[in-house]
């Protein structure tokens, strides 16, 4: 038989029960709002899932998923995201950023008609060294004039290779 095993000790893998136990008091400050995204396993009296307590930071998290999501992706809701995908490769370009703004702002205006966008910038990021695209999204600013909020910015990755 070969050498090419490895065994573990039970005891020498996990958490610390000093750790578990510190996790499990987390306490939450407020009213929980929605579900952090990505989701989190909550401890104690958190829940089952971390949740958001704070109103901005929930808006935040909705529209980031907002701006992720295609056409077709959400259950009853065909028409609902921004539908950012197919524009990946025409993003960068006058005509494919003015294409980005109209769908944001149309999702926005139909499912968040709270927020107040404010600016739109594409992101074509490509390694060091490299011709290729490595990441193409979206950074928009935006604001919530009804809960008091300045500026709030979210980046988007649409599409990612390398």
């Amino acid at each position: 038989m070969g050498q090419n095993r490895k065994t573990y000790d039970f005891a020498s893998v996990g958490e610390l029960e000093t750790d578990f136990k510190d996790r499990l008091v987390e306490t939450t400050a407020g009213f929980p709002i929605g579900i952090k995204t990505p989701i989190e396993l909550g401890y104690g009296n958190v829940g089952p899932f971390k949740m958001h307590t704070d109103l901005a930071l929930q808006i935040r998290d909705n529209f980031r998923n907002m701006l992720q999501t295609n056409h077709g992706d959400r259950v009853m809701l065909p028409d609902f995201g921004a539908n950012l995908e197919e524009l990946a490769f025409e993003l960068s370009s006058e005509e494919g950023d003015t294409m980005a703004i109209n769908r944001i702002r149309k999702s926005t205006e139909k499912y968040m008609p709270f927020v107040k966008l404010l600016t739109f910038e594409s992101i074509k990021e490509a390694p060091e060294g490299s011709s290729g695209v490595a990441s193409v999204g979206v950074r928009v600013v935006y604001s919530v004039p009804t809960i008091g909020t300045d500026q709030y910015g979210v980046e988007v990755i649409i599409y990612s290779a390398g």
